[in-house]
């Protein structure tokens, strides 16, 4: 690299100007007819030159190695079979003939999974900004040609970028597709999911169109099983049927039976999860009278945005004869025949509240809350004094629901509600802040006193607190499909009210209203899967039990795998697990079935497996690149010259072709002037003296 700088011994503009006046007075000699007007500017300019200090400026050169990038793409698709040995045998023989060739190195690039799928555009992107254009010779990735992140494959590059495909032309595969699924939808209504079964490669003729067996269970229950033909979107009526997550499962069996060849069956099966949400809850408020407790109950749910309260209270029963004429009295009539007949499969939960037998509500009525709670709503009673009377609930026909039967004794004595050992496992009671601990007595809990409570004999359900002398206090219970909750005093208000220190009033209501309405967080059988970070499970079992697990997990693949549950609390049951993958995973303890999904149900890598140059073709062909199958052979490697064919046909078969670039380096630089100071002197004078003598044989002459 050779160059001209200049190192000027005065300003520039002073050098500017001696050029000028040099130029000036060649003009002026011109005029006057001197015939060595040139001599005297050339004279001047070569001053103004020797003052500008011109040197030629002499880099050394070292050659440098060209380079070829080598993609290879180990990601799950590779793996595939016959994928991964044609990869092996194409790095092995392209490593060896890129050593072979000259002044030559090889960058070699691994794509391995992740979870956004094959990442090769980002891969190429930041090999090819990684090295100087001017040393990139060519660039050649082995792969199957899913790209899963294509705006980041480059428009172009400095040299021929070249494609190797895996895979087999005869490969096809069939795969489910999930075109739009809900995120959430309401309790009991129905949803649609958007789905289609797709055929991608050379399917065999005889399968051509052959529908297959599409199946479908919620929450691992029992499959509906549907025929639908490929290539056909359907939409597919679910209803959520419970708060929470609601797990869609969703497969279709292997065509021919054993999957007649095809790629892979990961991409068979698929999964959604829709989150179940109550649009509001309904409940029915009935207080037989009005009482200090009464406004509790309202406050309580009047507060929760979730709930949609209908309250009524008897102030007139039909028994009451004071004289006062009808059109006196601004009284609503209770509308019995609409809420108890018409209405009441409206509501997800009725409550009793301190409610007498007064022949307002004919027996019928009674028999049609009962058949409601059976096919799966809820009822509360909030029980008084009334329990103990002849106009308590147990004597109407709604007492063949109740858990318990009252003996006709009211205690009128102080006590501080306790929590029993099946009420310590019970997801409503556990946990309720100022319980005394799981050894503790009624001495040691920091709730209030309540003064007074019904004695009842409890016949089935779960006594979760105990009032004085131990007598049940709490019982829940479940009648066929619904939930009954018994309350046998009506003086948790003094909670509420802070006598004594008070306790958790609202806390234990809200508990016992949302488990009646049968929150998934209050299910006291339950089982729960919470994923960790990475593919990390924790399973959860409450149960009322003494004893729990162990638990059943299937994997995506069929294999089982036990796990053993340790006891972390009264009545919960933990263990965690690692997953050896994503998937859909079954668990079960015999009683209870959970399905969850870890990260996707069907991985990215496998939506898609039919080789394809679909992404990386206008990239080769953009640079003069090639695209070819391995199934046809690996190509020989070859170097060609910039601008000629960068692959083609040989006698022994398909070639491609890197570009060496003969790139340097600089390594040194020198300066040497143009001419040396003498010299300059000498030829400035020279011109002077030769305009002298010009002007001087002129003058001779005349």
């Amino acid at each position: 690299m050779t160059a001209l700088r200049f190192d000027p011994m005065l300003p520039l503009w002073a050098i500017y100007a001696l050029a000028a006046l040099a130029l000036l007075i060649a003009g002026f000699a011109l005029w006057r007819g001197l015939q060595g007007w040139a001599w005297r500017g050339l004279a001047g300019l070569a001053a103004a030159a020797a003052l500008a200090g011109p040197a030629l400026e002499i880099g050394a050169r070292a050659g440098l190695s060209d380079i070829v990038i080598l993609l290879d793409d180990r990601s799950a698709s590779q793996t595939l079979p016959g994928r991964e040995a044609q990869t092996d045998a194409a790095i092995e023989a392209l490593t060896r003939q890129i050593s072979d060739l000259p002044n030559t190195e090889l960058r070699r690039v691994t794509v391995g999974d992740d979870p956004d799928g094959s990442l090769i555009g980002t891969a190429l992107t930041r090999a090819i900004a990684a090295e100087p254009d001017s040393r990139i010779a060519g660039v050649i990735s082995v792969t199957d040609g899913q790209a899963h992140d294509p705006s980041m494959i480059p428009a172009g590059a400095p040299a021929p970028v070249h494609t190797l495909l895996t895979g087999n032309p005869e490969d096809w595969d069939r795969r489910l597709v999930i075109e739009e699924a809900p995120a959430f939808g309401l309790v009991g209504e129905e949803v649609r999911i958007r789905l289609r079964i797709e055929d991608q490669g050379a399917v065999p003729e005889a399968i051509v169109g052959q529908s297959t067996n599409l199946r479908i269970s919620l929450d691992g229950g029992p499959e509906q099983v549907y025929a639908v033909p490929p290539g056909v979107s359907l939409e597919l009526p679910v209803t959520p049927d419970h708060a929470g997550q609601n797990v869609i499962q969703l497969a279709f069996d292997a065509p021919g039976g054993d999957g007649a060849g095809e790629l892979t069956d990961r991409n068979n099966a698929s999964a959604v999860t829709i989150t179940g949400v109550r649009d509001r809850l309904r409940v029915l408020l009935i207080s037989g009278e009005p009482h200090a407790g009464e406004r509790t109950w309202r406050n309580l749910l009047k507060s929760d945005a979730a709930v949609d309260l209908i309250h009524f209270t008897i102030l007139r029963p039909p028994d009451k004869s004071d004289g006062v004429p009808v059109n006196q009295l601004s009284l609503i009539a209770f509308p019995t025949r609409e809420l108890f007949l018409e209405r009441i499969d409206d509501f997800d939960l009725i409550i009793f509240d301190r409610y007498r037998v007064r022949g307002i509500l004919p027996p019928d009525y009674y028999r049609n809350v009962a058949r409601y709670v059976r096919e799966g709503g809820a009822v509360l009673v909030s029980a008084g004094p009334e329990m103990a009377s002849v106009e308590s609930l147990n004597l109407s026909p709604l007492g063949e629901i109740l858990p318990a039967r009252p003996t006709g004794r009211i205690i009128e004595q102080p006590f501080r509600p306790h929590l029993t050992e099946a009420g310590r496992r019970h997801p409503v009671t556990a946990g309720l802040p100022g319980a005394p601990a799981e050894n503790g007595t009624r001495a040691d809990s920091d709730w209030g006193r309540w003064l007074r409570m019904a004695e009842v004999v409890p016949d089935r359900g779960e006594v979760v607190m105990t009032g004085e002398e131990d007598q049940p206090l709490l019982i829940m219970d479940r009648v066929d499909e619904g939930r009954v909750a018994m309350l046998t005093s009506d003086q948790v208000w003094l909670w509420g009210r802070g006598f004594e220190g008070g306790g958790p009033q609202l806390e234990l209501l809200r508990r016992i209203a949302h488990w009646s309405m049968k929150e998934p967080d209050l299910e006291e059988e339950a089982l729960l899967a919470d994923q960790l970070p990475g593919l990390g499970l924790r399973i959860t079992r409450r149960t009322m039990a003494e004893t729990a697990g162990p638990i059943t997990l299937t994997s995506p693949d069929g294999s089982e795998t036990s796990v053993d549950l340790t006891e972390t609390g009264p009545g919960r049951w933990t263990a965690d697990w690692q997953a050896p993958g994503p998937g859909l995973y079954r668990l079960t303890d015999g009683e209870i079935t959970r399905v969850i999904v870890l990260g996707p149900s069907a991985p990215k890598e496998f939506e898609e497996t039919v080789a394809s140059e679909a992404r990386l073709a206008p990239l080769s062909e953009a640079t003069g690149g090639a695209v070819m199958h391995l199934s046809d052979g690996i190509p020989d490697l070859r170097a060609v010259r910039m601008g000629r064919p960068a692959s083609g046909e040989g006698v022994t078969g398909s070639w491609i072709g890197v570009t060496p670039r003969e790139a340097a380096t600089v390594t040194g630089l020198s300066r040497r002037p143009i001419l040396p100071g003498w010299a300059w002197l000498l030829l400035i004078a020279g011109l002077i003296l030769t305009g002298w003598l010009t002007e001087g044989r002129r003058g001779s002459t005349r």
